[in-house]
């Protein structure tokens, strides 16, 4: 990961974004918590029965219990009975959950992935400290402070705990590089390193902005405005918002990306809990740097949370065209509260709703299991193909700004839906990447020809590269290699898509994200259909109002 870890390219991704969603949801500012005025005699006596249990437990049962594992059992059995999305995130696993929405961590700069039992460095991070000493993509890491690491079964987690640290420290890595007979060592001096949540903002051509955002984490809002400051001074007079897989974060950058697209004091979102306490409402109150032209925004099954916002937001003030697939359905605000023990207990604190009224959240029962299967029942019961699948409920009608039917009750319908694109997805290609056999490979082919791949302008290479049979035959042996039985049928199935993601990955390590992505698209259905819809999200922006498929009128 940056310290991050990637396996596939979004293409190839099975539709299981369920547990990410569900363990980030959203996320507001913590207050300091305050004992219930509710039912306060209830609670002390439930408190006090609980002690008792626990000292009786640790006094007198038979065997040997370790206590802060059981008060952990107990506590995560008692949320269970509330809703999906409260949590509780024990000590250990904190920073991990944190630095998942922090602005930054304190590491060594790397992204990398695990192949073969080995911790591979895809890339160093540009300015951090790894680039700074001389750490190299494809570098193999045997051993950090001489303790080996290197077919021992390191998990991510393990390589987050070796790699990161205070800023300031130093680690003493030994790495394998390719073509060098002997280790080489490397001390690297842990510094502050930003985390990316805006993964690359493009021109598609000498109009067409493209920003993929992949979470809202601390400073996703900054990261996104000087991107789109910086798309709109090439040019860009329309973009594609990306927002497919995004699982959410803090709720106030969601509001505020939104308000750069909404003008005047439009209501883009608002939450109400318990009482008063947590009801909020948010409206656009700055001037946004992209209120007028065409926007569309791409969602799916995994665009969850905050993401919803967004997407919610520029429907109901048709603002921007939303096409894809049925987001995730996830309309609870949750607070973070740290505990004295460095745990953190995550409080679904209110409900939000999109400025039409309509609440995104999907229908939960306690003790089912239909919650946490929802989205591979989707993909089962054909939604991912056919929008006719979907049925809403009547009761739950709402209208946009200009009077454009929407529904609410689970996820943001798009307005134009996207089928996904399976045809090219097979057994065999999911069992090369379950492998990182693809990105393995192109990180190797980078390494044997660096010189003359950074000899080539970007341009030239995406229109000229070529991936040649020899190089899917050298993939081909060595997944026999790790015993992946070969299916020719297929393989000749998958060819162009894998083609395409190797030569996407080997652009990476050349060219970095801004590589990666025009290369990608190139086999990407949804991506392609929303080139063919600006005429539609032109007509919205300029206060047409969607009728039907290509019939408008103005409001």
């Amino acid at each position: 990961m940056s310290e991050k870890f990637k396996n596939t390219p979004f293409q190839v991704k099975l539709p299981l974004f369920l547990g990410l969603a569900m363990a980030v949801g959203i996320l507001i500012g913590a207050n300091v918590f305050q004992a219930s005025s509710n039912n306060p005699q209830s609670t002390a006596k439930s408190y006090l029965k609980y002690r008792d249990i626990l000292s009786y437990i640790d006094r007198d049962y038979v065997d040997t219990v370790n206590i802060e594992e059981l008060s952990d059992f107990a506590i995560n059995k008692m949320l269970e009975k509330l809703d999906p999305h409260t949590a509780y995130i024990p000590a250990k696993e904190m920073d991990v959950a944190r630095s998942y929405l922090e602005g930054d961590f304190d590491g060594i700069g790397v992204e990398f992935n695990i192949f073969k039992d080995t911790v591979f460095i895809v890339a160093p991070l540009s300015g951090g400290p790894s680039e700074a000493v001389g750490l190299q993509a494809g570098d193999k890491i045997i051993q950090v402070d001489k303790k080996n690491i290197a077919g021992v079964g390191i998990t991510t987690q393990g390589v987050f705990e070796k790699l990161r640290g205070s800023k300031g420290t130093k680690v003493n890595l030994t790495i394998m590089r390719r073509n060098e007979k002997k280790p080489m060592d490397f001390v690297v001096t842990r510094n502050k390193i930003p985390t990316v949540s805006v993964e690359t903002g493009y021109m598609v051509d000498n109009h067409t902005g493209y920003i993929k955002v992949s979470r809202f984490a601390a400073n996703t809002y900054d990261e996104f405005k000087s991107t789109l400051v910086k798309l709109k001074k090439k040019g860009m007079d329309r973009l594609i918002l990306d927002l497919r897989g995004n699982p959410g974060g803090y709720m106030d950058r969601a509001t505020r990306m939104a308000d750069e697209f909404i003008s005047g004091n439009k209501k883009i979102v608002y939450t109400d809990g318990k009482g008063t306490k947590y009801d909020n409402e948010t409206y656009a109150h700055v001037r946004g740097e992209f209120e007028e032209g065409p926007v569309i925004v791409l969602i799916d099954e995994g665009s969850a949370s905050a993401s919803e916002i967004v997407s919610g937001a520029l429907q109901d003030n048709d603002r921007a065209l939303i096409v894809g697939r049925r987001s995730f359905g996830k309309g609870l605000v949750q607070m973070p509260i740290p505990l004295n023990d460095g745990s953190e207990l995550r409080l679904t604190i209110s409900r939000y709703y999109t400025p039409s009224g309509r609440s995104i959240q999907k229908p939960y029962t306690e003790g089912s299991e239909d919650y946490e299967m929802d989205i591979l029942n989707r993909f089962q019961h054909g939604e991912f193909f056919h929008p006719d699948s979907i049925k809403f409920n009547d009761s739950l009608k709402y209208k946009t700004a200009h009077g454009r039917i929407v529904y609410g009750g689970g996820g943001i319908m798009p307005d134009v839906f996207v089928a996904r694109d399976t045809m090219e997805l097979t057994n065999y290609l999911n069992e090369l990447y379950s492998k990182n056999l693809v990105r393995e490979f192109a990180i190797n082919y980078y390494q044997d020809h660096k010189a003359e791949l950074q000899k080539i302008p970007f341009e030239k290479f995406k229109a000229t590269f070529e991936v040649t049979d020899k190089m899917l035959d050298e993939i081909n042996k060595e997944a026999k290699s790790l015993k992946i039985t070969y299916n020719d049928k297929e393989f000749k199935r998958s060819k162009n898509l894998l083609k395409n993601n190797i030569k996407a990955y080997i652009a990476r390590s050349v060219y970095g994200p801004e590589g990666l992505y025009p290369i990608f698209h190139e086999t990407d259905a949804d991506f392609q259909q929303a080139l063919k819809l600006f005429d539609q999200a032109n007509k919205l922006s300029k206060g047409y109002v969607q009728l039907g498929i290509n019939k408008f009128r103005v409001d």
